[in-house]
């Protein structure tokens, strides 16, 4: 009997969601994965995943079993690595997920510094705006913008996120310049595709967060282009000044709805729960909170 092969077996089922993928994974037969999570389940004498034909759930023995089996592990994988890393420099491969604007315009810099300083260190980046599933997909660390909708991730914030509502001048002057976010129901405007329309669009008035009333015949999942489109003409964005910044700059847009400023968002360095954070992963971390910890974006 070997509890860590066990407790192993279990915590891959759950994450990879179920045992083809958690066998595939861990380089052992499905029965072998099966045999050691049954054999888990009759040394506890609990019934830890409830098994159908097309997929595992937990039950509620089972999920509070999983917090503490994925510490258990953590920890044991993390007193290994610390022995590993502690006679040698860090080197090895880190699978990114970046936001494919912001990957481009703001990590693109901090990311070669970061390479350039450890020769050993190889980095996979998967420029996506996407939510990638950071454990199905095997990521390493991903850089998220906005407000995190999982609270299972562990998270670190790198930056303050300035969000502005614009337009072109030959829009504003076709069609006017709203006075007031309600007035927006009355215009075009441009929606970004992976977040909510009232979560992107909504303002704070009397203390009370409020959602305009929106129509849109346009959506996209890249800000970039979004700002793009806005700039000739067609409609109203609203999206990250650093996407904005140099349409407005060079006098393409124009910042409106000024006395109705968006509320800043948050840049974060996210990390798969219940996994061990690498040591080459943390200095990464640390390299990019170091780049943006005096900046808002």
């Amino acid at each position: 009997m070997n509890r860590f092969e066990e407790l192993e077996a279990f915590v891959a089922v759950v994450d990879f969601r179920g045992f083809s993928n958690a066998s595939e994974k861990l380089g052992f037969a499905k029965s072998m994965v099966s045999r050691r999570v049954s054999e888990l389940e009759q040394r506890l004498g609990v019934q830890l995943l409830q098994r159908t034909t097309r997929r595992q759930s937990l039950t509620e023995a089972g999920r509070e079993f999983y917090q503490r089996a994925t510490q258990i592990l953590a920890d044991l994988h993390e007193a290994e690595q610390f022995v590993v890393d502690s006679q040698c420099e860090v080197s090895g491969k880190i699978r990114l997920a970046l936001p494919l604007g912001f990957g481009v315009g703001q990590l693109a810099e901090p990311i070669g510094n970061f390479l350039a300083e450890h020769r050993d260190i190889r980095i996979d980046i998967d420029l996506n705006d996407r939510q990638v599933d950071l454990i199905e997909e095997n990521i390493d660390l991903a850089i998220r913008v906005g407000d995190l909708q999982d609270s299972g991730f562990i998270a670190r914030k790198l930056a303050s996120v300035h969000v502005a509502v614009c337009a072109s001048p030959d829009y504003l002057k076709k069609y006017g310049e709203p006075r007031h976010p309600a007035e927006l129901a009355q215009h075009e405007v441009l929606v970004y595709s992976n977040i909510a329309v009232g979560r992107q669009w909504f303002y704070h008035e009397d203390g009370k967060r409020v959602s305009p009333r929106m129509k849109h015949r346009l959506s996209a999942n890249n800000g970039e282009f979004l700002a793009k489109v806005a700039s000739c003409g067609h409609a109203i964005v609203s999206g990250p000044v650093a996407f904005l910044g140099d349409y407005i700059e060079a006098g393409d847009l124009v910042a409106i709805l000024t006395e109705y400023p968006r509320p800043e968002v948050g840049m974060y360095a996210v990390y798969p729960p219940g996994r061990l954070v690498s040591r080459r992963v943390k200095v990464l971390s640390n390299a990019l909170y170091a780049h943006f910890r005096e900046r808002n974006i």
